[in-house]
């Protein structure tokens, strides 16, 4: 087993498909590859042989994205890993990187998502320092809503 973690490029959105249901998929290519070409944000994979795991989307630190605002704070979202491959500690690694990745950038402060129902993420997300509630939130997206509490982890 070969395990990569690595930014994603525009010309790979299509991979996303494997991890989630987009109702409007050119929406989403145009969207992430604005973020990504612009430098405001990147899409980190995870991957094993090529085969996509997981992936985790940050807007970088001093960005327009209300979540990731100032000079130092970054906002994580879009955490998936592949349903069959859970509970293997592969979010965790590939939390651990993306982690490091922001620290390197000169983030000092990272802010993460999680919904009502996911318990086990609220657990790893405390296990990595995001305790800190901030708010809670609610938004949009493609046509389907979601509520979740704002986390903050400070490094």
């Amino acid at each position: 087993m070969s395990l990569t973690i690595r930014p994603m490029t525009s010309a790979e959105l299509m991979r996303l498909t494997a991890l989630f249901d987009y109702n409007d998929v050119p929406a989403m290519i145009a969207e992430n590859a604005a973020m990504i070409d612009s430098g405001e944000g990147d899409i980190f994979l995870l991957l094993e042989d090529d085969e996509l795991l997981g992936e985790l989307h940050v807007r970088w630190c001093g960005g327009d994205d209300p979540l990731a605002t100032g000079p130092h704070r970054a906002y994580l979202y879009a955490y998936r890993i592949r349903h069959d491959r859970q509970g293997e500690g592969l979010g965790q690694q590939l939390l651990r990187s993306v982690i490091a990745q922001a620290q390197a950038r000169g983030c000092t402060e990272l802010t993460i998502g999680v919904e009502d129902d996911n318990a086990l993420a609220r657990h790893i997300y405390a296990k990595f320092g995001f305790v800190h509630h901030l708010a809670r939130r609610s938004e949009s997206y493609q046509g389907d809503s979601y509520e979740y509490d704002l986390y903050l982890r400070r490094v």
